[in-house]
């Protein structure tokens, strides 16, 4: 019947495609390595080691979710084929468009599936520490700052993903100086990663008393969370420990003690604060986490031998070096310079809708 001869040539495709991603995804070898999980699980003695038994426990239902979501796929490619010959057999044509939505789902499932099959790098599957600071522009920089804050989190709700805040400066007129949050979930780092660097806004100024169109600035930093085996030196003469009063919400122990803490490493003047946890051990214990992995993220630039690749994503907060720009005068456009994406529903954008933005990005290691 004419009205499946389209889809039935497109899952003729799709199968070599599924066929691709298993060998692309190693299906067999997750298999044998849920099965190994499995096993050390049920081994005597297991929660001996707590931290030991929660990674390896994490690690199993990671592996668990990408077998069932490739799974899932398979059956429902399945249910499809037999969903065409059913209808074929009966001549009936009145379910044409509810197998046609099926298989635009499954396509999209499809991809969903391979992008994440790029996610591959080392760290790619790790929590991620998110940074945000102001650039040039002044107040407009500032409250810029703020909204990308409000992207993200909103991504990461999208996402599944858990937030916490570590640090957030507020600027005594309007949003945010910088921010710092820990992003928990899988694949986190992978996928934020693409965001680093230079983001530019061009709109009418709310501060601007004559309503004049500003550009404003602002950058964002990701590094992953880095697992506490990974030997990361840092000698205690090249850090210089400060603390303050903590300035957000909290009540009075946030108001009456200086429970924050700021951190700077002197031979490469990153400077990290916390101050989002109850005490100042606990702030000290978390900035040095955020410290070790930013400083395993420089040591890794450095390994580079391209100086385009050293210098990453951006350099100034300014103009000429963003990554992204987001245009809500006089016209509305998200557009990211690397790839040529676009998105002409800012407040979508806004909203925490980067799927497509990130995964053209995720595409180009294609």
């Amino acid at each position: 019947m004419i009205e499946f001869d389209q889809i039935k040539f497109e899952l003729n495709e799709a199968k070599e495609g599924l066929k691709e991603l298993k060998e692309t995804l190693g299906i067999d070898a997750l298999k044998d390595k849920l099965t190994e999980l499995s096993q050390a699980s049920e081994e005597e003695g297991f929660w001996d080691d707590h931290e030991a038994a929660s990674k390896l426990l994490k690690e199993k239902k990671s592996v668990e979710s990408k077998l069932l979501v490739f799974e899932n796929l398979c059956n429902d490619l399945d249910d499809i084929e037999v969903m065409i010959s059913l209808a074929e057999e009966e001549e009936d044509t009145s379910i044409a468009s509810e197998i046609q939505s099926g298989y635009d789902a499954w396509k999209l499932s499809l991809e969903g599936l391979r992008l994440e099959a790029l996610l591959d790098g080392e760290y790619d599957s790790n929590n991620c520490y998110l940074e945000i600071n102001a650039g040039a522009g002044g107040t407009d920089a500032q409250d810029w700052a703020e909204m990308l804050l409000r992207m993200y989190l909103r991504y990461a709700e999208r996402r599944g993903y858990k937030t916490k805040m570590l640090d957030k400066q507020d600027d005594t007129v309007a949003g945010i100086k910088s921010a710092r949050y820990f992003v928990e979930g899988e694949n986190a780092y992978g996928y934020l990663k693409n965001e680093q660097g230079v983001h530019r806004i061009v709109r009418i100024s709310p501060f601007d008393s004559s309503s004049r169109r500003h550009t404003s600035f602002a950058s964002v930093a990701v590094t992953p969370e880095i697992d506490d085996d990974i030997n990361i030196e840092i000698d205690p003469d090249d850090i210089r420990v400060d603390t303050y009063r903590s300035s957000g919400a909290g009540g009075q122990h946030v108001n009456k003690t200086d429970s924050a803490i700021r951190i700077t490493h002197i031979p490469t003047n990153i400077v990290v604060t916390c101050q989002n946890e109850r005490s100042q051990h606990q702030n000290r214990d978390m900035a040095m986490k955020v410290l070790k992995s930013r400083l395993f993220e420089l040591a890794k630039q450095e390994q580079k031998e391209n100086l385009d690749e050293l210098k990453g994503d951006y350099g100034q907060i300014a103009w000429g070096s963003q990554v992204r720009s987001y245009v809500f005068h006089p016209y509305s456009l998200v557009k990211d310079h690397r790839t040529n994406a676009e998105n002409g529903n800012v407040q979508a954008v806004m909203d925490g809708d980067l799927d497509h933005l990130i995964n053209e990005k995720l595409k180009q290691k294609e």
